[in-house]
């Protein structure tokens, strides 16, 4: 059975037409390493299902200095979420970290098929469920978590990390310099 199909189904019942009506929607990509999909201050149209690879959002402050706002692994949705329900611009840009593969869906037309498809409308609210409790997760570890916590637990997720990325976009996403980063890492070994 397909994996894409048995994840989706763990968020809501989908027939097997539902899942290929929006396996039509979505165009496959394979994208290499260090190319941005959603460029800050553009008003996004569609959205990410990453089957592979890593990809980050990321805030470019008008000082000059770079925010990871989020490392996303396999099977996250990915996009600005709020730039996309309200039309704004985003404020951050979305990029590959490493070779990626993954679907890249129209965002209305996923909406068009939620107003005509009951299931499609169930699994787009439970997949918005999803990322309010993942972003819920991380406001909570910055807050709770000292930098030795939030590493470990970014490498429970991603425990390659260190050889994938560069070592000053995984300070930037705990909210550390890299030299605070090398310092944990040199204590933990």
């Amino acid at each position: 059975m397909n994996r894409n199909f048995v994840f989706l189904n763990s968020f809501v019942n989908l027939s097997e037409e539902t899942f290929d009506k929006l396996q039509r929607l979505g165009k496959f990509k394979r994208i290499k390493a260090n190319t941005t999909v959603a460029r800050t201050g553009e008003i996004p149209t569609k959205y990410y299902f990453l089957v592979s690879g890593l990809m980050r959002a990321y805030y470019d402050s008008e000082c000059g200095k770079v925010f990871t706002k989020n490392i996303f692994s396999p099977i996250s949705f990915v996009a600005s979420f709020t730039a996309l329900i309200n039309k704004n611009p985003s404020k951050l840009t979305y990029e590959t970290l490493t070779d990626c593969k993954l679907y890249e869906f129209d965002y209305s037309e996923i909406i068009n098929l939620c107003n005509t498809d009951i299931s499609v409308s169930m699994l787009y609210s439970r997949i918005l469920e999803q990322i309010f409790i993942g972003y819920e997760k991380r406001s909570l570890e910055l807050l709770s978590l000292n930098a030795t916590q939030r590493y470990l637990k970014l490498r429970e997720r991603i425990p390659n990390i260190d050889d994938l990325i560069p070592q000053f976009q995984i300070a930037s996403y705990l909210s550390i310099t890299p030299v605070q980063l090398s310092r944990i890492r040199k204590n933990i070994k």
